[in-house]
């Protein structure tokens, strides 16, 4: 179920799953040199703005992916569902193509900007739509010259607008796969005669990471990387220590982060047989673990 920052709604309806791929700054085939592999750039940068770079001295090059769910309210759309009535109704099919065909006029490479340009123009083109929530998620691609697939990793953002105001503008980075072969102990909590899981000192920690935030600005570079740095930096006693640990440095080092929200998932990996340091796929269920932190 779709939930709407402004409250409960009568109905919406929308198109989802609507993939887009913006190629920025293709080279036509005869204008077209072999790569230099000194300047081959950095994979990781390229991956900073969801794939869209920029060579040495050169224009914005790269590929901007998205995978858009768009939803309409408002009370023209009431007699399809009463009566059949389709008069005032936008079809899901012209939804999809207006956002194909519109991402041609963006210039942006920010999901934010994206969902924003997306929304604006379409209650621009279409007055009976009172209300619309667009959310993107990107479809990373990493390189300069030949691309592959980023992840697992990917940011989104999402906007609600109404005619009078924005209700919600929120980003994050969902699927964040982390992993530690130490430094990671898990002891001294409540043991009765449920309990059948043993002190760990010293253990192999992996896991799955979830964000959502509100901020003004795009920041999904600036956190991964800070992601990555709090999970390298310290030893920690739970999950929960780690999640705090970037929550709290995300508002410290991005004041115009107003709030942030966590979601890990313990997957720490199973031991195959006794001894030895091999491993296995961990079996459900799994410990999930949540955190909500605002100025």
């Amino acid at each position: 179920m779709h939930q709407f920052a402004s409250g409960w709604k009568r109905s919406y309806y929308g198109k989802a799953d609507v993939i887009v791929y913006r190629l920025v700054g293709r080279t036509p085939r005869s204008a077209r040199v072999p790569p230099d592999p000194l300047l081959a750039g950095d994979v990781a940068g390229a991956r900073a703005d969801g794939g869209v770079g920029r060579g040495p001295g050169g224009p914005p090059h790269g590929v901007f992916g998205a995978n858009v769910t768009m939803l309409l309210y408002g009370d023209a759309f009431w007699p399809t569902y009463t009566t059949g009535d389709n008069t005032d109704l936008i079809a899901t099919d012209s939804m999809k193509n207006f956002i194909q065909w519109e991402t041609r006029n963006f210039d942006g490479a920010d999901l934010e900007s994206y969902c924003r340009f997306l929304a604006e123009k379409f209650m621009a083109t279409y007055p009976q739509t009172e209300g619309i929530q667009v959310e993107a998620i990107e479809i990373p691609y990493v390189g300069t010259v030949a691309f592959v697939p980023g992840g697992p990793d990917r940011a989104f953002a999402r906007i609600e607008m109404t005619r009078q105001a924005v209700v919600e503008a929120r980003s994050g980075i969902r699927g964040f796969k982390l992993l530690r072969l130490g430094g990671s102990a898990f002891a001294g909590f409540v043991r009765d005669e449920y309990t059948t899981l043993p002190d760990t000192a010293d253990r192999p920690l992996h896991m799955w990471l979830d964000l959502e935030w509100v901020c003004p600005q795009p920041i999904a570079t600036q956190v991964r990387g800070l992601v990555h740095q709090v999970f390298c930096s310290f030893e920690s006693g739970s999950i929960q220590q780690v999640i705090y640990q970037i929550g709290t440095k995300m508002l410290e080092e991005i004041p115009a982060v107003s709030e942030v929200h966590l979601e890990a998932n313990n997957r720490t990996w199973d031991k195959a047989g006794e001894g030895g340091d091999i491993y296995t796929a961990p079996r459900p269920p799994y410990g999930v673990l949540g955190l909500s932190l605002r100025r």
